[in-house]
């Protein structure tokens, strides 16, 4: 396996990418839902310097990521863009009509408590599980069901 880039290196170790690709494993076991963990080094600026929005960039990345493609739209983002110290979870149609914004928030501020806490594997791990558990209450798996997108973490310069 090719060397990971500095910035990974410091926020997640090896061990920490597998246990993540791991524990998006097991969660899809209970599930026909598809959770995704994507690492920026930096988010892209917007216009005149200024921030961009976390989610409106998830939701740019969950579409480039092909996530939308799922057979029930039930895919779950988890992005992060490592040295802005900036994130956020974002679902698909399929999965947000049932769980609605404020899951999404509610798993994003205990997220941020681990991370704020320099857990940064902890807050991932944790936040698969909850995700997981909402998957498996409205999409439970199906005996048909196929692995629709990588578990392994996926990374961008």
């Amino acid at each position: 396996m090719a060397r990971r880039p500095a910035w990974v290196r410091r926020f997640l170790s090896e061990d920490d990418l597998d246990a993540t690709a791991r524990a998006i494993a097991e969660a899809e076991r209970g599930t026909s839902g598809e959770i995704r963990v994507h690492l920026e080094r930096r988010m892209p600026q917007a216009l005149l310097g200024r921030r961009r929005d976390p989610l409106a960039h998830a939701r740019a990345v969950f579409a480039r990521l092909g996530m939308h493609r799922t057979r029930e739209r039930h895919g779950v983002l988890v992005y992060l863009a490592v040295l802005d110290r900036r994130f956020a979870i974002v679902g698909d149609e399929g999965i947000h009509g049932r769980v609605g914004a404020a899951h999404w928030e509610a798993v994003r501020d205990r997220m941020a408590e681990r991370l704020r806490a320099n857990a940064p594997r902890e807050a991932i791990v944790a936040a698969i599980g909850e995700l997981a558990q909402a998957l498996a209450a409205h999409f439970p798996r199906r005996p048909d069901d196929t692995n629709e997108l990588s578990d392994q973490v996926s990374l961008e310069p």
